[in-house]
């Protein structure tokens, strides 16, 4: 683990996306903006899903420091090419950032898109996984 005993504490903010290419026979459950699956409200569920994995990222992840999460906000639209694009905003007043946290949000919830809705299709793919900003460390990233 590395050593942040002497860094200054400051505002952390990252933001990490997903992607999952939604078949038709996905499309087709669209009700509202919502998936209606067998499971249940497939959105909402993956939006508390990946919010539970920001906070045990430190679990998941080897080496990865244990963070007081202070603030985590997770979006999920639809794009014209029938993707779900998932976004994950984490925030926190620490000595190190929250990249891990957003990236490890947006990818939880993504993959709790797909188990939610196998039964109506296994042809999902998830990708784009990456890192959208990150701000409050020793340097800021935008992609």
């Amino acid at each position: 683990m590395v050593d942040v005993g002497a860094k200054a504490a400051t505002h952390r903010v990252a933001k990490a996306q997903a992607v999952i290419q939604l078949p038709r026979e996905v499309l087709a459950v669209l009700k509202g903006g919502e998936l209606h699956a067998p499971k249940g409200p497939v959105f909402q569920t993956a939006i508390l899903a990946g919010t539970m994995a920001v906070k045990r990222t430190a679990d998941l992840i080897p080496l990865c420091h244990p963070l007081p999460i202070e603030g985590c906000k997770i979006d999920i639209q639809l794009d014209r090419r029938g993707r779900a694009v998932v976004t994950c905003e984490v925030s926190v007043h620490h000595k190190t950032g929250v990249e891990m946290e957003a990236l490890t949000g947006a990818s939880v919830a993504a993959l709790t898109i797909y188990d939610m809705c196998k039964a109506l299709s296994h042809r999902m793919t998830i990708g784009g996984i990456k890192l959208l900003s990150k701000t409050g460390g020793r340097r800021d990233v935008r992609a």
